[in-house]
């Protein structure tokens, strides 16, 4: 189908007529590329004169897993962009919630394209597999990228024999990639800077967090009181277990030295003001301004939990295949290696996923004051001039916007 100016599919048509489609004769087909994209499906069993119907089906559904990566990434990429800043404004936050929710939907159809290779029997794989040797998916540099981007440690990798890396051997371009993903700022390194930065959470503003220790404190006494009242011995001892138990985990959040042990460990990502500023944020979603820095945070939970649903389906799908031998085609122990990367450690929002452990009843979460009511309201105070807004930061100090009459989120 050629786009023409007369039926208008052109989007580059001018009132003049001018039009790149037209004077170039852009067609379907080029601008897509089709040319190159559907013949690049080379099935080597062909080549050696044993066409498998299956490879194809094999070939296709990598394809597409790597070009969706591709998408991934150009997602990835624009939000680390847009998370760099010191601060973004109300545009800029719904573009990063938009371009997350992208990323979540692409995750889903990954998932999903899984059963579609399970179409394909263990016999039918066996019939072509002797071919893709030493090709494996484990040779995915898009996927090792788009891992890195996220945040994921080499200290939290699984190893098998080797660095990931050194299965790209000398391919220079790719080791650069690699790299260069590595030393990078990476999305849950600008995410923690950005919780760090959350309103409220200082003395000299809201105080959250002695507020909020101060709730804890009073929750557990009550548990520890509750304890100590029961007529019943056992039932006694079995709430006083209780109350000790919470009281570790509480100890754990408030004290920095625990916390950081917890973090050397590979127990926790974030950093103790990172953490913070995630806690309050899930205390108070339901004010204006934390509305959408709780749904960013919702949207990276998912981002781990549907890059773990992958993980274990591609799993399930080689366990069928080839069962539980060590035979994986890159030189990897196959099965029992996928296995060992479905654990917390592949995690790479894990505080986020965790932050429940630290939520109290309503009726225990500090309430707000008035000043911090407002500050976290969409209000604003109109200045002589019509296009000034100011709101205050996370400091209580007044902040002018002189270019611009969008609201801007003291939180980023």
């Amino acid at each position: 189908m050629a786009l023409e100016e007369g039926d208008g599919s052109c989007p580059f048509r001018k009132n003049n007529g001018d039009s790149p489609c037209r004077k170039k004769g852009m067609l379907y087909t080029e601008y897509l590329r089709l040319d190159r994209l559907l013949s690049a499906q080379r099935p080597l069993s062909a080549e050696y004169n044993k066409p498998v119907h299956d490879e194809h089906l094999f070939i296709i559904t990598h394809q597409a897993y790597e070009l969706w990566f591709k998408q991934i990434i150009h997602e990835l990429d624009s939000v680390r962009g847009i998370f760099g800043h010191n601060m973004l404004d109300e545009c800029q936050t719904l573009e990063v919630l938009k371009r997350l929710n992208r990323v979540v939907l692409i995750l889903k159809l990954l998932v999903d394209q899984v059963m579609i290779l399970e179409t394909m029997t263990p016999l039918d794989f066996m019939d072509f597999r002797d071919y893709l040797c030493p090709a494996s998916g484990f040779q995915s540099l898009q996927f090792r990228l788009l891992e890195n981007k996220l945040g994921l440690k080499q200290e939290h990798r699984v190893r098998y024999n080797q660095h990931y890396a050194q299965v790209f051997g000398g391919d220079e371009e790719a080791l650069d990639r690699i790299k260069a993903s590595e030393t990078e700022p990476n999305l849950m390194h600008l995410v923690q800077k950005w919780l760090e930065r959350t309103p409220g959470l200082n003395a000299d503003g809201f105080g959250f967090w002695s507020k909020y220790e101060n709730a804890v404190n009073k929750m557990l006494n009550a548990l520890r009181d509750s304890a100590l009242e029961c007529s019943s011995e056992a039932e006694s001892k079995q709430r006083m277990a209780d109350y000790e138990k919470r009281k570790l985990i509480f100890d754990s959040v408030f004290d920095p030295k625990i916390h950081h042990a917890m973090v050397g460990r590979g127990e926790r990502r974030f950093s103790h003001g990172a953490l913070q500023g995630a806690i309050m944020i899930n205390f108070y979603r339901d004010e204006p301004r934390f509305s959408q820095p709780f749904q960013i945070l919702s949207l990276l939970m998912d981002i781990d939990s549907l890059i773990t649903k992958w993980r274990y389906n591609h799993v399930i799908m080689v366990q069928r295949m080839i069962g539980s031998q060590n035979l994986g085609t890159g030189g990897s122990s196959g099965y029992h290696y996928l296995r060992s990367t479905l654990s917390d450690r592949y995690k790479v929002f894990l505080d986020l996923f965790n932050v429940s452990t630290f939520l109290l009843p309503r009726s225990y979460v500090p309430p707000l004051t008035k000043g911090m009511k407002k500050q976290l309201s969409f209000s604003w105070a109109q200045t002589s001039s019509v296009t000034e807004k100011n709101y205050l930061n996370s400091e209580n100090e007044e902040i002018v916007d002189e270019d611009s009459e969008k609201i801007i989120f003291p939180i980023v």
